[in-house]
């Protein structure tokens, strides 16, 4: 039949359609299988570090509270026997950190830093792993967790406000102040009211804590291939100094560990060591201290004690628990009452008396972590002790890695207010509390995360995930260095009376490098910068919106 045209050329399409269904069929039917994408890494799936198991009980892992920034800190050696003000005001001086007396560490509040001398990081930089710390993560990497870790929300809840003529503030959801960094000042507010202000003038590293506490730090001297730098610790007009080693570690300087002016005899650490011939009962007599009665709930000495280990936890975890009492007294009553003993119940003002109920006692597995600690720590002093002071300084070498990352050290008391985030919302460890290290590699922001293991009423809930930075670790294995010197001291004392075994010799040698004399200008350049920081706090708040700083 012959076709026009016009049917021609629709039957042609017609065929052309068909030739390209059958390749399409063909081909699918010849296409491989493809495996299913392997299961997500995702937070869900990943094991998370919260659940890794709890260090509260393995021994041998020394570490150490930082130099608590509560008011009341005692010269090491002088020690009565209640522990006495055992924590420093202030540490490193990191600027930019709401931990008390360590601004620039890894804490909340760190506007546009990362570390000491860095005010001012990378703005725009939101996501940081660092708690508190807006504007120093990597642009749109919330969390910012190297990768095989869980990333979690570290970023404290509030808002940034950029200052006239420069510098930021962070701002709580409830309007106060926690942290400014302005022309060169960091002020942190830490949410029990605390608060620090840290400063560089002429070569000295300035940090007020409190009203009345605070040091200033200078570069001291240099010995066998080592830094040294000096902080005269002003507490309450009195003043003192201890030294500490500067080292640099993972491209980062600089660290200060603990370096002390003296050690024990060798047989003094070995008797603290070993345990005793028979347990011994000791009365402390905190019965009438009103931190002992606040914190009762929480803290029980043990009631004999096995070895010198055992009496020393206790001495280094009351010592804590004074501190914190004091810092809280000293923030709400906005200053420190006078005389030899601060600790007044009228000065508590309107903190309430603890509830026992409600308190997270520290268990029996967390204080053995503790002793563990204390006995390793007595190991390495009483090494250090035999190899004399012209070897000093080995401990902490340049490029070595700081106790903080140490392996074998994870259990760490907490002697210093820090701010944190825990699942978004930011929450507070104070002194005494006890935290476990969970990774062993630290983040962009040389943040390490943390579990807690002890905590007190209102502070961070046990078991918690927090960040907390290589340098408020090292701080916190610095001054649990000092409060053991402080306690082996006291021990040496006490021993042979009060039901405690008479110890070996107990005379001292010579540490790395002696203490310098105390700055004469230090509690001037305290006061100043406090005057300082009242007013900037002032200017700042009238730019934020009458923000409430809720501090000094």
């Amino acid at each position: 039949m012959k076709l026009n045209g016009k049917t021609d050329y629709n039957l042609g399409k017609c065929f052309v359609f068909v030739i390209l269904l059958m390749f399409s069929v063909r081909a699918y039917a010849q296409k491989p299988n493809k495996p299913s994408a392997p299961p997500s890494h995702s937070a869900s799936s990943a094991p998370s570090h919260a659940s890794a198991p709890s260090h509260a009980t393995a021994p041998s892992h020394p570490t150490a509270p930082s130099h608590a920034t509560a008011p009341g800190r005692s010269a090491p050696g002088a020690h009565p026997a209640t522990p006495s003000h055992a924590t420093t005001p202030g540490s490193t001086g990191r600027p930019g950190t709401t931990t008390a007396g360590r601004p620039g560490t890894g804490t909340a509040g760190r506007p546009g830093t990362n570390t000491a001398a860095k005010t001012g990081g990378p703005a725009g930089r939101p996501g940081t792993a660092t708690a508190g710390r807006p504007g120093t993560g990597a642009p749109g990497r919330p969390g910012n967790t190297p990768a095989g870790r869980v990333a979690a929300n570290r970023t404290p809840p509030g808002r940034q406000v950029s200052l006239k003529g420069g510098g930021s503030a962070s701002i709580r959801p409830n309007g106060q102040i926690r942290s400014i960094n302005r022309n060169g000042m960091q002020i942190q507010h830490g949410l029990h009211g605390g608060r620090t202000v840290v400063s560089q003038h002429n070569g000295a590293k300035i940090v007020t804590t409190g009203k009345h506490g605070g040091y200033v730090q200078r570069n001291y001297v240099s010995r066998n291939g080592h830094t040294y730098v000096s902080r005269t610790y002003v507490v309450n007009n009195v003043s003192y100094t201890s030294v500490y080693r500067s080292y640099g570690y993972g491209g980062y300087c600089c660290y200060y560990g603990y370096a002390p002016a003296y050690y024990y005899n060798p047989g003094y650490y070995g008797w603290a060591y070993n345990p005793w011939p028979a347990p011994a009962p000791y009365a402390w007599g905190w019965g009438g201290s009103p931190w002992y009665g606040y914190y009762g709930g929480y803290f029980a000495p043990y009631p004999v004690y096995p070895s010198a280990a055992f009496w020393l936890t206790d001495y280094l975890v009351a010592a804590s628990l004074r501190a914190a009492f004091e810092a809280q007294a000293e923030a709400n009553a906005k200053l420190t009452p006078p005389g030899p003993e601060p600790l007044l119940v009228a000065s508590m003002g309107p903190i309430p008396a603890a509830a026992n109920s409600n308190a997270v006692a520290l268990t029996p597995e967390v204080k053995q972590a503790i002793a563990d600690e204390v006995k390793a720590q007595l190991a390495a002093e009483q090494a250090e002790a035999g190899k004399g002071a012209s070897s000093g300084g080995q401990q902490a070498a340049s490029g070595e890695v700081p106790p903080a990352l140490d392996p074998k050290r994870r259990t760490f008391v907490v002697s210093t207010e820090l701010s944190v985030v825990a699942d978004g919302d930011e929450c507070s460890l104070t002194a005494g509390d006890v935290i476990s290290r969970i990774s062993d590699t630290p983040d962009d922001d040389k943040n390490l995360d943390v579990k807690v293991l002890a905590s007190k009423k209102d502070d961070c809930a046990v078991d918690k995930q927090v960040a907390v930075s290589i340098e408020d670790l090292q701080e916190m294995h610095n001054h649990f260095r000092e409060q053991l010197t402080g306690g082996m001291g006291e021990l040496a004392k006490k021993q042979g009376t009060g039901g405690l075994p008479k110890a070996p010799d107990t005379s001292t040698v010579a540490g790395e490098v002696p203490a310098p004399p105390a700055d004469t200008t230090a509690a001037k350049a305290l006061q100043e910068q406090q005057s300082s920081a009242d007013q900037t706090e002032s200017q700042v708040k009238q730019e934020a919106g009458g923000s409430n700083g809720g501090g000094q």
